[in-house]
C-alpha cells in the first residue's frame, strides 16, 4: 500500500487559529476556557457557565451573505481547511480535482441551527421554517461545502462517531489513499455545540466540569481533582498527500500515518470499559497496522478528557498494553488546554501529535497537581518536553465505545 504523510495544517481552536499560533500556545501551557459569551449562562441555571470558544472572525475568511447559509460547525470547517491549504503549500490549480478528496466529520452537527429553528418552528409554524434549515444542520455538509468551494471532486464522505470523529475521520481518509482512491485528502473534524441545548445535554448527565469561578483550571485530566469535562468548539483539517507525491514537489513533512486502528467496547452508551479493553484494542490495532511494537512508541497523546473515569480507563489501558514500557512513555493531554472539542477532537490532536514529532517538543498537560493512586503514569505535567519521539500514538474513544487510535511516524 502506498504511504501517506502530514502537508498540513489546519487548527481552527480555543488557544489559537493557524498551526503556528496553535503550537506555541501549547508549549505556552494556555488554557482557553472562559465564561461563555455566545449566550448569557446565568439565564439557564445550569450550573455550568465555562466553555472554550474560538476567537475568529468568520468574514476574515467567507462571504456575509454566505456565512449567513451556513452553521457555525460548517464555518469552522471552511476556515481550517483553507488554513490547511495555505500551510501545506497548495493552490486549488495545483491539485487534479478528480484525485482529490475530502473526509471532514462531526459529531453532532449543526445544533445552534436545530435550536434556533425549532424556536421558529413553535412560535410561527412549519412554514416559516429557513429553507436551508435541512442543508445547515446535516453532519456531511461540512466536506460538502469545503469540496465545492474547491471544486474537489475525487471521494467525499463523513464520519460520525462522536469524541472519536475526528481521528477516525483522518484514519479513514488515509486508507483511501493508501488504496488509491485519491493522491490528496483533506481531512478532520468540526464541532460548533456551544449552546444551551448541548451544553445542558451534557450538563445533567453530570459530565461536565462546574468549575466556573476558575475557568482556566476546569480541564485537568490525570488530576485527582478533576471534575468533568469542558465542551469546547473548533475544527482542525489536516492534508494529508501520497508520499511520492509530496516528496517529488518539496512538500514539508510534519509525519506519516504509518498505522490506524478501530474497535468497540461492547460495554456501556457514555461509560469507557473499566479495564480499558476496546482502547487496548484500537492502540494494538494501529501499531499492528503500521507494523510497529509497544517499545517504539514515545508519546501517547492522550484521549484525557479530564473526567474521572475516561482517564482512569485509559491509564489502566496503556498500562495493560505497554507493561513496564508505559512507565517510559510521556502521556499528556491537549485538552488540558483546549477542552473537548468532541467530533474535533481528535483531529486537532493529531494536529497536535504531528507537530511534536516534527519539532521534538512535547505538549504538557496543564493544571495537573496530584494523581490519585494508581495513576502513576508520567503526563508531562504543566511544562512542554523537549525530546525527539519516533513513534506517536493520538487516542479518541466515544460514547458508544467507538474507539479510534492514529499511528505517527516521524519521516
Amino acid at each position: 500500500m502506498r504511504r501517506v504523510v502530514i502537508t498540513g495544517l489546519g487548527p481552527v481552536t480555543p488557544i489559537g487559529v493557524g498551526p503556528e499560533a496553535f503550537h506555541l500556545a501549547q508549549l505556552e501551557g494556555k488554557s482557553g476556557i472562559r465564561r461563555i459569551t455566545r449566550y448569557d449562562p446565568d439565564e439557564y441555571q445550569l450550573g455550568v457557565k465555562i466553555a472554550g470558544e474560538v476567537d475568529v472572525n468568520v468574514e476574515e475568511y467567507l462571504d456575509r451573505k454566505e456565512a449567513r447559509r451556513l452553521d457555525r460547525f460548517v464555518q469552522l470547517a471552511l476556515i481550517a481547511a483553507e488554513l490547511a491549504l495555505g500551510d501545506a503549500g497548495l493552490e486549488p490549480g495545483d491539485l487534479d480535482p478528480e484525485r482529490t478528496g475530502v473526509l471532514i466529520g462531526s459529531g453532532i452537527g449543526g445544533i445552534k441551527t436545530w435550536e434556533d429553528q425549532f424556536k421558529i418552528y413553535f412560535q410561527r409554524g412549519p412554514h416559516r421554517l429557513s429553507p436551508f434549515f435541512i442543508p445547515m444542520v446535516i453532519s456531511n455538509m461540512a466536506s460538502g461545502h469545503v469540496a465545492m468551494k474547491y471544486g474537489f471532486q475525487g471521494p467525499s464522505s463523513t464520519v460520525v462517531t462522536a469524541c472519536a470523529t475526528g481521528t477516525d475521520s483522518v484514519g479513514s481518509a488515509a486508507r483511501m489513499i493508501q488504496h488509491g482512491e485519491a493522491d490528496v485528502m483533506l481531512t478532520g473534524g468540526t464541532e460548533a455545540s456551544v449552546t444551551p441545548m448541548a451544553i445542558g445535554g451534557f450538563a445533567v448527565m453530570r459530565a461536565l466540569s462546574t468549575r466556573n469561578d476558575e475557568p482556566e483550571k476546569a480541564s485537568r485530566p490525570f488530576d485527582k481533582d478533576r471534575d468533568g469535562f469542558v465542551l469546547s468548539e473548533g475544527a482542525g483539517v489536516l492534508v494529508l498527500e501520497e508520499y511520492e507525491r509530496a516528496k517529488r514537489r518539496g512538500a514539508t513533512i510534519y509525519a506519516e500515518i504509518a498505522g490506524f486502528g478501530r474497535s468497540e467496547d461492547a460495554h456501556h452508551i457514555t461509560e469507557p470499559h473499566p479495564e480499558g479493553k476496546g482502547a487496548v484494542l484500537a492502540m494494538k490495532a494501529a501499531m499492528r497496522d503500521g507494523g510497529v511494537s509497544p517499545e517504539r512508541i514515545g508519546y501517547v497523546n492522550a484521549h484525557g478528557t479530564s473526567t474521572p473515569l475516561n482517564d482512569r480507563a485509559e491509564t489502566l489501558a496503556i498500562k495493560q498494553l505497554f507493561g513496564d514500557h508505559a512507565y517510559r512513555l510521556m502521556v499528556s493531554s491537549t485538552k488540558s488546554m483546549t477542552g473537548h472539542l468532541l467530533g474535533a477532537a481528535g483531529a486537532v490532536e493529531a494536529i497536535a501529535t504531528a507537530q511534536a514529532i516534527a519539532s521534538g517538543r512535547i505538549p504538557p498537560t496543564i493544571n495537573f497537581v496530584e494523581a490519585e493512586p494508581g495513576m502513576d503514569l508520567d503526563y508531562v505535567p504543566n511544562e512542554p518536553r523537549e525530546i525527539r519521539v519516533d513513534y506517536a500514538l493520538s487516542n479518541s474513544f466515544a460514547f458508544g465505545g467507538q474507539n479510534a487510535v492514529l499511528l505517527l511516524k516521524r519521516v
